[in-house]
C-alpha cells in the first residue's frame, strides 16, 4: 500500500475541506537593511490591511492563497501558501543585502510546486501572481531569472509584478519584468495592498482563464503608483 507523504496528506485534507478554485499570490518582499524603520513598518501595516480586506470578502477569503518570500541577507520562504482566512502576516525584520535573483527563483519554484499540488488534487486555479517589492539593487546573480520570468509570462504560467520603493534600480527591474515596473508613491503601502486585495477579489469572482481588467494603480485619490 502506497504511503502518502505528510505534504500529500495535508493537501488531501486541505482541498477536501475547501475545494474552491485558488488564486495564488506569492509576495516577494525586500527586507534588506535599507528597508529598516518606517518602510518596513508601513509594509507591515499594508500586510495587515491586505489580510483584513480579503477576510471581508467571503469568496476571496477561501480562494486567494498567499505565500511570502523575503530577501534580506538570505532568501527565506517565510510563509507557505495558505488561504487568506488562515494567513497571519509575519513579523518582518530588516537585515543584510539584497539577493533578489534568488528570491525570484524561490518564488517561481513555489508557484510551480503549488500548481502541481492543485493538479494532483483536481483543484482549479487562476493564473498565479508573483508580486515583488524592493528598494534596492540585487547583490546576487539575478540575470538567470530574466529568461524564466519572460518565458513564464509568455506561456501565461504566472503574472510577475515589480514595485520599486525609492532607491530601487528600476533599470534592472525593467530587464526582469515584462510588465512595466511601477514606483511606489512615497510610503503608500496600504493603498498598494488595498489595490492588490481588490484585484484579487475581482479575479476570485471570475472564472479561471478569464481576463480580468485591473484598476489603474496610478489614477485617482486611491492611486499608489507612478510610472
Amino acid at each position: 500500500m502506497e504511503q502518502l507523504s505528510p505534504e500529500n496528506v495535508f493537501g488531501t485534507v486541505e482541498f477536501a475541506e475547501n475545494p474552491e478554485p485558488r488564486v495564488p499570490c506569492v509576495l516577494i518582499l525586500d527586507t534588506s537593511t535599507s528597508m529598516a524603520g518606517l518602510r518596513l513598518d508601513e509594509l507591515s501595516k499594508g500586510l495587515e490591511l491586505y489580510r483584513a480586506e480579503l477576510l471581508a470578502d467571503p469568496l476571496a477569503s477561501k480562494r486567494v492563497e498567499i505565500a511570502i518570500v523575503t530577501f534580506g541577507g538570505t532568501v527565506t520562504r517565510l510563509v507557505d501558501f495558505v488561504t487568506a482566512d488562515a494567513f497571519q502576516p509575519p513579523k518582518l525584520r530588516a537585515i543584510g543585502g539584497t539577493p533578489m535573483g534568488g528570491a525570484i527563483k524561490e518564488a517561481l519554484d513555489m508557484i510551480e510546486q503549488r500548481k502541481a499540488s492543485y493538479r494532483e488534487h483536481g483543484v482549479a486555479y487562476y493564473r498565479p501572481w508573483a508580486f515583488m517589492i524592493t528598494d534596492g539593487e540585487p547583490n546576487d546573480h539575478w540575470k538567470p531569472v530574466v529568461s524564466r520570468v519572460q518565458a513564464g509570462e509568455e506561456k501565461k504560467s504566472f503574472c510577475f509584478f515589480a514595485v520599486g520603493v525609492e532607491g530601487a534600480k528600476m533599470e534592472i527591474l525593467e530587464q526582469i519584468s515584462v510588465r512595466k515596473p511601477l514606483w511606489l508613491d512615497g510610503l503608500k503601502f496600504c493603498e498598494m495592498f488595498s489595490w492588490l486585495s481588490n484585484s484579487q477579489q475581482a479575479v476570485s469572482r471570475s472564472s479561471p482563464g478569464d481576463e480580468v481588467p485591473l484598476q489603474d494603480p496610478t489614477a485617482g485619490p486611491s492611486g499608489w503608483a507612478a510610472i
